[in-house]
């Protein structure tokens, strides 16, 4: 229904934002919101799908048009709903899921929140030789600087937290990788969560 919005963001939380478009407000849900901090109050082009239940009409956002194509390819997966998907695609480093398709890694695809052996083993069965055409691009190679964290960056902290807990990671996990990322030297939310989503997800 919906190939893209283009609008100014108004509103980030952990698990969307909102885009204004001619006077409408859409909330779209987002692999990682906090990508859109340096956007706030700008215009912005997301590429949208509309996924229409019996209870709800929910929209999710995508950066660009491959990172909605990935999207697709996964929601036919049986056992990888919206939201594994979104969890999954929240790891910038999509050429490295497709390495790990393509080399039956069912260990690093049980990394992501919502995905057991079977489901994992199916992302292998289904994708595996079929993800090429998509151009991804790698993980973000900045490195990150290990200073202490000060309180200005307390804030960005929890809500880089309080993402990977709507991402469907464990507070137990969230936890884990907390104590790392409080020795981080980062200004955004948005670097916590790409730390916090490497680390959780690394091999």
């Amino acid at each position: 229904m919906f190939e893209y919005i283009k609008g100014k963001v108004t509103y980030i939380a952990p698990a969307y934002l909102v885009l204004e478009s001619n006077g409408v407000g859409y909330l779209l849900y987002m692999a990682n919101p906090y990508r859109y901090t340096d956007k706030m109050g700008e215009e912005a082009t997301i590429y949208v799908y509309h996924d229409i239940r019996q209870d709800a009409m929910l929209l999710y956002g995508f950066r660009n048009y491959q990172e909605k194509q990935l999207f697709l390819k996964l929601v036919r997966v049986s056992g990888i709903g919206p939201k594994s998907a979104m969890a999954i695609l929240a790891n910038e480093d999509h050429s490295g899921l497709v390495q790990a398709i393509e080399n039956d890694d069912v260990a690093f695809l049980m990394k992501f929140p919502g995905v057991g052996k079977k489901t994992a083993g199916q992302l292998v069965l289904d994708l595996k030789g079929k993800l090429g055409d998509l151009e991804l691009p790698g993980g973000d190679a900045r490195p990150a600087a290990a200073l202490s964290a000060d309180e200005e960056t307390n804030k960005e902290l929890s809500e880089a937290v309080e993402a990977l807990l709507a991402l469907g990671y464990s507070k137990k996990e969230a936890a884990k990788v907390k104590k790392h990322l409080e020795t981080m030297d980062a200004s955004t939310t948005d670097a916590y969560l790409r730390e916090g989503l490497r680390l959780l997800t690394k091999r």
